[in-house]
Protein backbone atom coordinates (compact mmCIF):
# COMPACT_ATOMS: atom_id res chain seq x y z
CA UNK A 1 0.00 0.00 0.00
CA UNK A 2 1.47 3.32 -1.03
CA UNK A 3 -1.46 5.67 -0.89
CA UNK A 4 0.44 8.93 -0.50
CA UNK A 5 -1.41 10.91 -3.16
CA UNK A 6 -4.95 12.08 -2.30
CA UNK A 7 -7.80 10.67 -4.34
CA UNK A 8 -8.60 13.08 -7.21
CA UNK A 9 -11.78 15.14 -7.23
CA UNK A 10 -13.83 16.64 -10.05
CA UNK A 11 -12.43 20.06 -9.13
CA UNK A 12 -9.43 18.86 -11.14
CA UNK A 13 -10.48 19.32 -14.78
CA UNK A 14 -8.49 16.27 -15.87
CA UNK A 15 -10.78 14.09 -13.71
CA UNK A 16 -14.01 15.82 -14.68
CA UNK A 17 -15.67 12.74 -16.22
CA UNK A 18 -13.90 10.05 -14.19
CA UNK A 19 -15.67 7.31 -12.23
CA UNK A 20 -14.24 8.34 -8.88
CA UNK A 21 -16.30 5.80 -6.94
CA UNK A 22 -14.70 2.97 -8.92
CA UNK A 23 -11.27 4.57 -8.57
CA UNK A 24 -11.66 4.81 -4.80
CA UNK A 25 -11.99 1.02 -4.57
CA UNK A 26 -8.41 0.48 -5.74
CA UNK A 27 -6.68 3.81 -5.11
CA UNK A 28 -4.42 2.42 -2.41
CA UNK A 29 -3.16 -0.24 -4.83
CA UNK A 30 -2.66 2.01 -7.86
CA UNK A 31 1.06 2.66 -8.53
CA UNK A 32 1.83 6.21 -7.44
CA UNK A 33 3.53 8.13 -10.21
CA UNK A 34 3.65 7.65 -14.00
CA UNK A 35 5.86 5.47 -16.13
CA UNK A 36 8.57 7.71 -17.58
CA UNK A 37 9.67 7.44 -21.22
CA UNK A 38 12.54 9.46 -22.73
CA UNK A 39 13.05 9.48 -26.49
CA UNK A 40 16.70 10.46 -27.13
CA UNK A 41 17.51 13.31 -29.53
CA UNK A 42 17.16 12.36 -33.17
CA UNK A 43 15.71 8.91 -32.49
CA UNK A 44 12.30 7.38 -33.27
CA UNK A 45 10.28 5.32 -30.82
CA UNK A 46 6.90 3.64 -31.31
CA UNK A 47 4.72 2.25 -28.53
CA UNK A 48 1.33 0.51 -28.59
CA UNK A 49 -0.64 0.12 -25.38
CA UNK A 50 -3.88 -1.78 -24.85
CA UNK A 51 -5.53 -0.94 -21.53
CA UNK A 52 -4.09 -3.55 -19.11
CA UNK A 53 -6.19 -6.18 -17.37
CA UNK A 54 -8.42 -4.46 -14.84
CA UNK A 55 -7.92 -4.74 -11.08
CA UNK A 56 -11.35 -4.95 -9.44
CA UNK A 57 -12.73 -3.60 -12.73
CA UNK A 58 -10.41 -0.57 -12.74
CA UNK A 59 -7.40 -0.10 -15.03
CA UNK A 60 -5.10 2.94 -15.03
CA UNK A 61 -2.23 3.71 -17.42
CA UNK A 62 -0.16 6.84 -16.72
CA UNK A 63 2.76 7.97 -18.89
CA UNK A 64 5.19 10.89 -18.64
CA UNK A 65 7.09 11.28 -21.91
CA UNK A 66 9.99 13.53 -22.92
CA UNK A 67 10.72 13.77 -26.65
CA UNK A 68 14.16 15.30 -27.04
CA UNK A 69 15.30 17.53 -29.91
CA UNK A 70 14.59 16.16 -33.38
CA UNK A 71 13.10 12.91 -32.05
CA UNK A 72 9.77 11.28 -32.90
CA UNK A 73 7.44 9.36 -30.59
CA UNK A 74 4.42 7.50 -31.98
CA UNK A 75 1.93 6.30 -29.39
CA UNK A 76 -1.18 4.23 -30.12
CA UNK A 77 -3.71 3.46 -27.41
CA UNK A 78 -6.76 1.24 -27.06
CA UNK A 79 -9.14 1.54 -24.11
CA UNK A 80 -11.80 -1.15 -23.89
CA UNK A 81 -11.64 -3.82 -21.15
CA UNK A 82 -12.51 -2.22 -17.80
CA UNK A 83 -15.48 -1.03 -15.82
CA UNK A 84 -13.47 2.15 -15.39
CA UNK A 85 -10.40 2.60 -17.59
CA UNK A 86 -8.15 5.64 -17.84
CA UNK A 87 -5.14 6.26 -20.08
CA UNK A 88 -3.29 9.47 -19.17
CA UNK A 89 -0.32 10.87 -21.10
CA UNK A 90 1.83 13.93 -20.37
CA UNK A 91 4.22 14.89 -23.19
CA UNK A 92 7.10 17.38 -23.32
CA UNK A 93 8.13 18.12 -26.93
CA UNK A 94 11.59 19.60 -27.50
CA UNK A 95 12.78 21.60 -30.50
CA UNK A 96 12.13 20.00 -33.87
CA UNK A 97 10.53 16.93 -32.30
CA UNK A 98 7.25 15.25 -33.25
CA UNK A 99 4.54 13.51 -31.22
CA UNK A 100 2.03 11.30 -33.02
CA UNK A 101 -0.87 9.73 -31.16
CA UNK A 102 -3.77 7.56 -32.21
CA UNK A 103 -6.28 6.51 -29.59
CA UNK A 104 -9.42 4.37 -29.71
CA UNK A 105 -12.14 3.86 -27.11
CA UNK A 106 -14.63 1.00 -27.51
CA UNK A 107 -17.20 0.81 -24.73
CA UNK A 108 -20.43 -1.00 -23.90
CA UNK A 109 -22.69 -1.67 -20.91
CA UNK A 110 -21.90 0.70 -18.02
CA UNK A 111 -18.23 1.18 -18.81
CA UNK A 112 -16.47 4.51 -18.28
CA UNK A 113 -13.36 4.84 -20.44
CA UNK A 114 -11.16 7.87 -21.00
CA UNK A 115 -8.01 9.10 -22.67
CA UNK A 116 -6.46 12.23 -21.16
CA UNK A 117 -3.47 13.98 -22.74
CA UNK A 118 -1.41 17.09 -22.18
CA UNK A 119 1.10 17.99 -24.89
CA UNK A 120 3.56 20.67 -23.82
CA UNK A 121 5.19 22.52 -26.71
CA UNK A 122 7.94 24.24 -24.74
CA UNK A 123 10.39 24.66 -27.65
CA UNK A 124 10.14 25.96 -31.23
CA UNK A 125 9.69 24.09 -34.51
CA UNK A 126 7.98 21.06 -32.99
CA UNK A 127 4.86 19.27 -34.19
CA UNK A 128 2.14 17.05 -32.74
CA UNK A 129 -0.89 15.25 -34.08
CA UNK A 130 -3.58 13.44 -32.10
CA UNK A 131 -6.42 11.33 -33.54
CA UNK A 132 -9.01 9.80 -31.23
CA UNK A 133 -11.98 7.65 -32.27
CA UNK A 134 -14.66 6.30 -29.91
CA UNK A 135 -17.46 3.79 -30.49
CA UNK A 136 -19.92 3.55 -27.60
CA UNK A 137 -22.98 1.39 -26.99
CA UNK A 138 -25.34 0.67 -24.11
CA UNK A 139 -24.84 3.13 -21.24
CA UNK A 140 -21.09 3.45 -21.80
CA UNK A 141 -19.27 6.75 -21.36
CA UNK A 142 -16.18 7.57 -23.42
CA UNK A 143 -14.17 10.72 -22.84
CA UNK A 144 -11.20 12.47 -24.38
CA UNK A 145 -9.64 15.46 -22.65
CA UNK A 146 -6.67 16.78 -24.59
CA UNK A 147 -4.76 19.95 -23.80
CA UNK A 148 -2.08 21.42 -26.06
CA UNK A 149 0.01 24.08 -24.31
CA UNK A 150 2.31 26.25 -26.43
CA UNK A 151 4.90 28.32 -24.56
CA UNK A 152 5.67 31.92 -25.49
CA UNK A 153 8.96 31.11 -27.17
CA UNK A 154 7.73 27.93 -28.91
CA UNK A 155 7.37 29.60 -32.31
CA UNK A 156 6.60 27.56 -35.46
CA UNK A 157 4.64 24.99 -33.45
CA UNK A 158 2.23 22.90 -35.55
CA UNK A 159 -0.29 20.98 -33.44
CA UNK A 160 -3.58 19.31 -34.32
CA UNK A 161 -6.28 17.22 -32.67
CA UNK A 162 -9.08 15.28 -34.35
CA UNK A 163 -11.69 13.76 -32.05
CA UNK A 164 -14.74 11.82 -33.26
CA UNK A 165 -17.22 9.62 -31.41
CA UNK A 166 -19.87 7.24 -32.72
CA UNK A 167 -22.86 6.49 -30.51
CA UNK A 168 -24.63 3.22 -31.28
CA UNK A 169 -27.31 3.84 -28.63
CA UNK A 170 -28.88 7.08 -27.48
CA UNK A 171 -28.11 6.03 -23.91
CA UNK A 172 -24.33 6.14 -24.51
CA UNK A 173 -22.35 9.29 -23.74
CA UNK A 174 -19.31 10.82 -25.44
CA UNK A 175 -17.35 13.69 -23.91
CA UNK A 176 -14.79 15.53 -26.02
CA UNK A 177 -12.74 18.43 -24.69
CA UNK A 178 -9.83 19.37 -26.96
CA UNK A 179 -8.14 22.47 -25.58
CA UNK A 180 -5.50 24.92 -26.83
CA UNK A 181 -3.47 27.20 -24.58
CA UNK A 182 -1.25 29.29 -26.85
CA UNK A 183 1.19 32.03 -25.84
CA UNK A 184 3.29 32.13 -29.03
CA UNK A 185 2.13 34.15 -32.05
CA UNK A 186 3.67 32.24 -34.98
CA UNK A 187 1.99 28.86 -34.71
CA UNK A 188 -0.45 26.61 -36.55
CA UNK A 189 -2.81 24.86 -34.14
CA UNK A 190 -6.19 23.31 -34.83
CA UNK A 191 -8.66 21.01 -33.18
CA UNK A 192 -12.03 19.52 -34.00
CA UNK A 193 -14.54 17.32 -32.21
CA UNK A 194 -17.73 15.64 -33.43
CA UNK A 195 -20.23 13.20 -31.93
CA UNK A 196 -22.66 11.36 -34.18
CA UNK A 197 -24.39 8.13 -35.15
CA UNK A 198 -23.93 5.72 -38.02
CA UNK A 199 -24.75 7.37 -41.33
CA UNK A 200 -28.15 5.97 -42.30
CA UNK A 201 -27.74 7.11 -45.91
CA UNK A 202 -24.44 5.23 -46.17
CA UNK A 203 -26.02 2.13 -44.64
CA UNK A 204 -28.88 2.33 -47.15
CA UNK A 205 -26.39 2.78 -50.01
CA UNK A 206 -24.48 -0.34 -48.96
CA UNK A 207 -27.69 -2.34 -48.45
CA UNK A 208 -28.87 -1.32 -51.93
CA UNK A 209 -25.74 -2.95 -53.31
CA UNK A 210 -26.44 -6.25 -51.63
CA UNK A 211 -24.65 -5.99 -48.31
CA UNK A 212 -26.67 -7.28 -45.33
CA UNK A 213 -27.28 -4.52 -42.73
CA UNK A 214 -25.09 -6.19 -40.07
CA UNK A 215 -22.19 -6.53 -42.50
CA UNK A 216 -22.54 -2.92 -43.64
CA UNK A 217 -22.62 -1.74 -40.02
CA UNK A 218 -19.52 -3.78 -39.19
CA UNK A 219 -17.56 -2.43 -42.15
CA UNK A 220 -18.42 1.17 -41.29
CA UNK A 221 -17.37 0.74 -37.67
CA UNK A 222 -14.13 -0.96 -38.70
CA UNK A 223 -13.23 1.89 -41.05
CA UNK A 224 -14.12 4.45 -38.39
CA UNK A 225 -11.98 2.95 -35.64
CA UNK A 226 -9.09 2.23 -38.04
CA UNK A 227 -8.54 6.00 -38.36
CA UNK A 228 -6.91 5.87 -34.93
CA UNK A 229 -4.20 3.49 -36.12
CA UNK A 230 -3.55 4.57 -39.70
CA UNK A 231 -0.40 6.46 -38.64
CA UNK A 232 1.18 3.30 -37.19
CA UNK A 233 3.84 2.43 -39.76
CA UNK A 234 4.71 -1.05 -38.50
CA UNK A 235 2.25 -3.25 -40.36
CA UNK A 236 2.39 -6.13 -37.87
CA UNK A 237 1.92 -3.83 -34.89
CA UNK A 238 -0.96 -2.04 -36.59
CA UNK A 239 -2.70 -5.30 -37.46
CA UNK A 240 -2.29 -6.53 -33.87
CA UNK A 241 -3.84 -3.51 -32.17
CA UNK A 242 -6.55 -3.25 -34.84
CA UNK A 243 -7.43 -6.90 -34.22
CA UNK A 244 -7.93 -6.15 -30.52
CA UNK A 245 -10.12 -3.16 -31.39
CA UNK A 246 -12.19 -5.17 -33.87
CA UNK A 247 -12.68 -7.93 -31.30
CA UNK A 248 -14.07 -5.30 -28.93
CA UNK A 249 -16.37 -3.99 -31.66
CA UNK A 250 -17.73 -7.51 -32.19
CA UNK A 251 -18.89 -7.48 -28.57
CA UNK A 252 -20.99 -4.33 -28.89
CA UNK A 253 -24.75 -4.70 -28.66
Amino acid sequence: MNNVIPLPTRKDEAWRYADLDALARVWGDVPQGPERIVVPAGETLSRQIVLPVAMSGVSITDLDVVIEAGATFALHLLATDADYGRMSVNILVHEGAHFEMGGAIVGNGDQTLEIVTQVNHAHPNATSNQVVRSVLAGHATGSFLGKVAVARHAQKTDASQSVKAMLLDRTATANAKPELEIYADDVKCAHGATVGELDKAALFYMAARGLPPQVARKLMLQAFIADAFVSLQDDAAREAIEARALAALEGLA
